[in-house]
């Protein structure tokens, strides 16, 4: 057991009839007391010697129970329609989790009706939960910047409206440092100004759930896209 930063446990080896005459059926040690953190695999041998027999008890611990999990990081993105943008973020590594919805408006709990009315001024965003001992934040906006055209303003391609805007939402002062360092850098790559607003993040309404993980369950013609960890297969973006 573990208590006050030590894991404590006892040796007893049990024979079901005694292996010489002065054995006893059962023999144990007074408990083992092993400081807190252990390493990864542990292996401890005990014994237990009378006159003429020595016995051993094994004990294997991983430690890897005891560890603590690095927690999960948010990042939210708008990029035009969100059906897309969701499914290129459902294939990066370290990605855990991908939610569609509305944020950045005036009105609570927005139906997509209302959001695609323009009159809430939501923007069609992607709320991520990723790991970040697998994916840095540095390349969310990597895929962010290849996954649509940041000069337009307001529409991508043929989708127009506020609710297509580009944007970074930042849930961090590291991330809003990131994430205007990344948009200067790509204005030079590409030599044009780009559109994206970088603002902290706010309130995130989930859009219904037909709208989750859409692509991957088939779109508007029911033909499945996958969300494959590195998959590189184009995105149709309707379907």
């Amino acid at each position: 057991m573990e208590k006050n930063g030590e894991f404590k446990f006892d040796f007893v080896d049990a024979h079901p009839e005694p292996v010489c005459s002065e054995s006893p059926r059962f023999i144990s040690r007074p408990a083992a007391i092993v400081p807190l953190p252990l390493p990864r695999s542990a292996v401890f041998f005990a014994t237990a010697i009378c006159k003429y027999c020595v016995f051993f008890a094994v004990i294997l611990i991983d430690h890897s129970v005891t560890q603590q999990e690095m927690p999960l990081e948010l990042a939210t993105f708008a990029a035009g329609c969100f059906w897309s943008v969701e499914l290129a973020y459902q294939r990066v590594p370290g990605v855990v989790k991908t939610t569609v919805g509305y944020t950045q408006g005036t009105t609570k709990n927005p139906t997509y009706r209302e959001v695609c009315s323009g009159g809430s001024n939501h923007v069609e965003a992607v709320l991520l939960e990723y790991d970040p001992e697998q994916v840095t934040y540095e390349h969310l906006l990597e895929v962010f910047w290849g996954k649509h055209d940041a000069t337009q303003l307001n529409r991508q391609g043929n989708d127009v409206g506020t609710q297509y805007r580009s944007g970074i939402y930042f849930h961090n002062p590291q991330q809003e440092v990131l994430a205007k360092q990344s948009m200067e850098a790509e204005e030079k790559r590409i030599g044009k100004k780009i559109m994206t607003e970088i603002l902290p993040a706010a309130e995130f309404y989930p859009a219904e759930e037909y709208h989750q993980q859409y692509l991957e369950k088939g779109g508007r013609f029911g033909i499945k896209q996958s969300a494959r960890k590195d998959c590189n297969d184009p995105i149709r973006c309707y379907g």
